[in-house]
């Protein structure tokens, strides 16, 4: 479903009566959906006609009944799909087949005439498929049903909800989280680490469909009775300033955003944030992946003037709700450092061997004992659960992440395992070496992966962004090297600098390091790539690979 009020209300009308939910983010396509369905066992889908992604429509009703189809090729048929109508205010539905007699129109139509032209006019309404065998309407379901619901008592160890996340093998992994634990964990961080007050407004920017929007858009806010913001579109639609403006409108106190963002933003320059006060905001948060120092100090200082603490949260999908983070205005803060561990988390950093490290140290992150908000298995494979975070070093939680410890006994995390690097037997972090390369004033983005090499193992091979009017020549790319060797040391020079127009994003706006490690390779089967944002990008990639490579 799209970002729509209706979402948080299905999510909240599983747990009222005890039933499990499986929330499916609405950039996915029908592949991944089904997958999805098939895994967990879904019996009722609920869906939208469709939503804009900017200009873009996109049918979710036509993605979701591919998906249904092609769990009854695979013999297990949904029983019911429910559809919120949220755009197609004046289209009749569509029969699957022409063999098929006219359906009536599924949902009533609440809009006046008038209106209904006025929207007709703006934007393209959807055209919904209708199987009446199937599908019902959200609408014509909650007419006459009782205001009363007596909830189902259960467990605090029964299940809550699934969510699925990106798997090493390319199966997604189903993280069941629990009642209790997870509730507690993600109501006490949200009051905690955001400074929660009644007369807070509170707005994350993260989609339901990720466990960022699960835990603090949904049930770590409503847990503390907050009053939140909630956002469909993207932060450059209409204009770029679309974030700022609703800070001003709403009176936004605490604000949650993700790097990519504030770097995507940064490209604007400063005049479409300066246009609009922001003089409500008292914290400013990040998530989803380390922030360079960069970013922190624009956000800091042109965002946030200098004037509200930020708090830049690590964790996981699989640790429920924030593990390492500041706590506004009572940690000194350090820009791109995720400081310290929350209330009851207790950290460690390993070498390849297993041992724990003392003092200043870099390597693998783990954790030494269990908090509330740490999922309980993979739904259907508890062997994949133990396989995944408890085999590699037994006695610990291993998150997949590497991280530094400096001599404060602050924690930054490097990035995950995988996007760590062994050049001629040192350890080096992607997300060090693209700090230093966005330093530079031409850099607007950076993504930095490795390449096999005869005789270092492996190579560091950097994809950059430009900034708009800047061209990409062979001065640069030296200037660029050395900007690397100067910050972090000559071990980490990159052997490869290519220019990046795009790079391969999610929809959530993650990057694909995975096929950006296929590219570099020269390795032209990129396994599945339903999720990401713009595909064109891929080949223009290919098409730019830097000569030497293979």
């Amino acid at each position: 479903m799209p970002m729509v009020v209706e979402l948080v209300v299905a999510m909240l009308a599983c747990v009222r009566i005890g039933a499990v939910h499986s929330i499916v983010f609405a950039g996915f396509s029908a592949e991944s959906l089904c997958e999805r369905i098939l895994d967990s066992q879904c019996s009722l889908l609920i869906t939208a006609d469709g939503f804009y992604r900017g200009d873009k429509l996109i049918n979710l009703k036509v993605i979701a009944d591919d998906a249904l189809q092609k769990c009854r090729d695979k013999s297990f048929p949904v029983q019911r799909c429910i559809m919120l109508k949220h755009l197609s205010k004046v289209v009749e539905a569509i029969p699957l087949s022409s063999q098929s007699p006219p359906a009536k129109r599924p949902c009533p139509d609440l809009q006046q005439e008038k209106q209904k032209d006025r929207v007709k006019k703006i934007r393209p309404v959807p055209q919904v498929p209708w199987n009446p065998e199937v599908d019902q309407c959200w609408l014509s379901l909650l007419s006459g049903v009782s205001e009363e619901c007596e909830p189902e008592w259960c467990d605090s160890e029964d299940p809550l909800f699934i969510l699925y996340t990106s798997g090493s093998t390319g199966k997604p992994k189903g993280v069941l989280h629990t009642i209790g634990g997870y509730m507690l964990y993600v109501a006490t961080t949200f009051k905690l680490v955001f400074d929660y007050h009644p007369d807070d407004v509170y707005w994350c920017t993260a989609d339901i469909g990720w466990i960022t929007g699960h835990s603090y858009i949904t049930y770590g806010p409503l847990a503390n009775g907050a009053t939140s913001v909630l956002f469909e579109g993207l932060p450059t639609y209409p204009d770029v300033s679309r974030m700022w403006e609703i800070v001003d409108k709403y009176q936004v106190t605490k604000f949650y955003t993700a790097p990519t963002a504030i770097r995507l933003l940064m490209k604007y320059g400063t005049e479409p944030v300066q246009k609009y006060k922001r003089d409500s905001l008292k914290v400013l948060g990040t998530v989803g992946e380390p922030i360079n120092p960069e970013a922190w100090q624009w956000y800091y200082s042109v965002v946030g003037e200098k004037r509200c603490p930020v708090v830049d949260t690590f964790w996981q999908t699989e640790t429920g709700g924030h593990v390492l983070t500041p706590l506004p205005a009572a940690t000194p803060m350090k820009p791109g450092s995720a400081t310290f561990p929350f209330f009851g988390v207790v950290p460690a950093i390993l070498n390849e061997s297993g041992e724990e490290l003392e003092g200043p140290s870099e390597g693998y992150l783990v954790f030494k004992q269990p908090w509330p908000g740490v999922m309980r298995t993979v739904y259907g494979n508890h062997q994949r659960f133990e396989t995944t975070y408890f085999e590699q070093f037994p006695g610990y939680y291993v998150t997949g992440d590497g991280c530094r410890r400096d001599k404060d006994g602050y924690y930054w995390i490097t990035g995950r395992i995988d996007d760590m690097l062994n050049v001629s037997g040192h350890l080096l972090s992607t997300a060090e070496v693209e700090s230093a390369l966005v330093e530079h004033e031409a850099v607007v983005e950076a993504a930095v992966v490795s390449r096999p090499h005869p005789v270092k193992g492996e190579s560091l091979y950097c994809f950059v962004t430009l900034t708009d009017g800047v061209s990409f020549s062979r001065t640069l790319e030296a200037q660029l090297k050395k900007q690397v060797r100067e910050k972090i040391g000559a071990i980490a020079t990159p052997d490869f600098i290519q220019n990046a127009p795009g790079l391969p994003k999610t929809r959530s706006g993650k990057i694909m390091r995975r096929v950006l490690r296929k590219i570099a390779r020269n390795e032209q089967d990129l396994g599945d790539v339903s999720t990401l944002a713009d595909s064109s990008v891929i080949e223009l990639l290919f098409q730019n690979r830097c000569c030497g490579a293979m």
